[in-house]
């Protein structure tokens, strides 16, 4: 019979003929590797998404706030990301993250918002 080997580390497996493992390190570190990639991105984005939330968060003061579009690129807004979107009736589009969200003025301003939570 053929030895079978772990394939993280090489070691021969012992017992259970389906086994493909010699411990749960080998097998998480395996999978971990496979699906790294996949977990970068997932990771950058929220990283992206949760920094944009905290942004606005800081700024809103009130009900609405209005600021310049520069100056949420200078705290490091990255405006190619966002949750959700929500179209008002005046055919406005607003870009949100989680509950906070902002609409785009023609005057290089920003208005910042936040949604009810009903």
């Amino acid at each position: 019979m053929e030895e079978r080997l772990c394939p993280e580390c090489g070691t021969p497996l012992r017992g259970r003929l389906d086994k493909k493992f010699c411990s749960d390190m080998c097998r998480n570190n395996f999978n971990n590797k496979i699906n790294s990639d996949a977990n970068n991105l997932v990771r950058n984005i929220n990283n992206i998404l949760r920094k944009n939330r905290r942004i606005l968060q800081e700024l809103l003061t009130g009900e609405k706030t209005t600021v310049s579009r520069q100056k949420l690129l200078d705290k490091g807004f990255n405006f190619a990301y966002h949750t959700n979107s929500h179209v008002t009736r005046n055919n406005h589009t607003y870009l949100f993250f989680y509950e906070f969200g902002y609409f785009l003025l023609d005057n290089g301003m920003v208005l910042i918002v936040k949604r009810n939570q009903e």
